[in-house]
């Protein structure tokens, strides 16, 4: 699979209403840490078929960025069957990418 973006109009569907849990990626393209972030991401969407992965960008989706009190980016929230399970603020390795949907 492959990181997905996610906007206003789909991300109920594609995150909240997801059968998987789903890693969503807050970020900007101005942003030096979140364009380091991606390709992380990118690997965890080709190698775990049991994970989602959905980017939404802070400057397009500044709505979003206010529903879930985003701050600072890159900024990962992870859900499972709707709710929020865990986050992570800045750069951080794949494993504990991982860990994030492991919390709940």
């Amino acid at each position: 699979m492959k990181v997905i973006e996610v906007n206003g109009n789909n991300f109920e569907a594609e995150v909240l209403a997801s059968n998987k849990p789903v890693i969503v990626d807050f970020n900007a393209e101005w942003c030096g840490p979140c364009r380091m972030m991606r390709p992380v991401l990118d690997r965890i969407a080709a190698g775990h078929e049991d994970i989602r992965i959905a980017a939404v960008n802070v400057d397009s989706e500044s709505e979003l960025a206010e529903r879930y009190g985003i701050y600072s980016i890159p900024c990962l929230i992870a859900f499972r069957n709707g709710k929020e399970i865990g986050r992570s603020i800045g750069l951080t390795s794949e494993e504990d990418v991982l860990a994030l949907v492991n919390q709940a």
